[in-house]
């Protein structure tokens, strides 16, 4: 009995003792005369064992079926043992067709031991008020995992996430470079403009953490890298996050990654960057924006759109001042480039200044007074010392 019908057995023992009248003992449980007359009924017939409910012990029509409880044990415990009851729940439907909730799989799955509450016990913090609309502050950042599970080759996720939605866009590269973070943000900026603020560590990939040298300071130089200096170029303001709680959207994304894309990957047997990042653009990153991204506060884009003329080639790049030589010679990087003499068109003086971009494809363009030079690559002079050292 539950303790809503011991107390009508108090009350109805009550009547039964006269001492207290069928219509107090109905003012006393808050129910009507008449369902007071039938509760009496059952009561003086059946005694305490006719005030519980009929259904009290019998299964519920709406019960899943054995069998499928059975099956969806057994498949998580063969194919997803390392998964959430979540993102098992989504498998099982997708792959298997069993329609489970993941409430009812995640009890099914600790009375059976394969999982268990997971406590977060960690310093408070009030957490950050997302930005109003799309494309004011993207957070960005690489996260190091085992994504083939030591399949493949180790590599990191290159991950940026807007603050106002949660849409993410990311993929997979050898390595967390400066490289790697322009191949990023020029993804994003292709796909949906250019954003106010981008949100990044404080990590030499993204921006400079040194002090300025002597010559810079004379010359009243803020060193930065080629990231800033690219960001500067289209109006994107760094900020710096002093903790990985600063950046918590793309860390929280991080998490999403690492575990719905390693198990999606082990799934499909990919084992190397290339598949993985045809799987990511393709597949992966519409249904995670699809699951997860929210609308934002306010309908207005703050992305700004790119300029006809403005190439990102010669925006998301190295770029470097060299000084021409008195044979129109510029160094760069080891390499020498002679400047090539055109029709029609001047070509700098010897002693000025011309700048040096190396794009992403590694190639080396020169311009002078935003028009890029006819140049090409030459043998590199050898100097006096080292001919020298061969002849001795």
């Amino acid at each position: 009995m539950g303790s809503k019908d011991m107390v009508r057995a108090k009350v109805m023992e009550m009547v039964v003792q006269r001492h207290k009248s069928l219509s107090e003992a109905a003012g006393v449980l808050k129910i009507s005369y008449r369902q007071a007359k039938r509760v009496y009924r059952r009561y003086r017939e059946d005694g305490e064992r006719g005030l519980v409910h009929g259904n009290v012990g019998q299964p519920s029509h709406r019960r899943i079926a054995d069998e499928i409880h059975r099956q969806a044990v057994e498949l998580y415990r063969d194919q997803y043992p390392d998964f959430g009851p979540t993102l098992a729940a989504e498998k099982l439907a997708q792959r298997h067709e069993l329609v489970v909730d993941h409430e009812t799989l995640r009890r099914w799955l600790m009375v059976e031991g394969l999982w268990q509450k997971k406590r977060n016990r960690h310093t408070y913090r009030q957490r950050r008020r997302r930005r109003e609309r799309f494309g004011e502050l993207v957070q960005f950042d690489g996260s190091h995992h085992e994504w083939f599970e030591g399949r493949g080759e180790s590599c990191c996720l290159m991950n940026m996430v807007d603050d106002a939605t949660g849409k993410t866009f990311g993929f997979l590269a050898a390595a967390e470079t400066t490289v790697a973070a322009l191949r990023l943000l020029w993804g994003w900026i292709e796909r949906y403009g250019i954003p106010q603020a981008v949100y990044c560590d404080r990590k030499n990939a993204f921006v400079l953490d040194r002090e300025p040298t002597i010559e810079e300071q004379l010359r009243g130089v803020v060193p930065k890298s080629p990231f800033e200096v690219a960001c500067e170029k289209l109006g994107i303001e760094v900020i710096v996050a002093r903790s990985p709680q600063a950046k918590g959207r793309v860390e929280r994304s991080h998490g999403v990654y690492q575990d719905r894309l390693v198990k999606e990957l082990r799934l499909r047997g990919i084992d190397d960057i290339e598949a993985a990042n045809r799987y990511l653009d393709g597949e992966f990153l519409a249904e995670v924006n699809g699951k997860f991204e929210k609308s934002a506060a306010a309908p207005e884009d703050a992305h700004v759109p790119l300029l006809a003329k403005q190439d990102l080639r010669n925006v998301l790049c190295f770029e470097e001042k060299r000084v021409v030589s008195r044979d129109y010679v510029v160094q760069f990087e080891g390499h020498c480039y002679q400047i090539l003499k055109e029709p029609r068109r001047h070509r700098p003086r010897p002693d000025a200044k011309v700048t040096v971009r190396k794009w992403l494809d590694a190639s080396v363009h020169v311009f002078w007074q935003d028009r890029e030079l006819l140049v090409e690559e030459i043998t590199r002079p050898q100097r006096k010392e080292d001919a020298k050292k061969l002849t001795a």
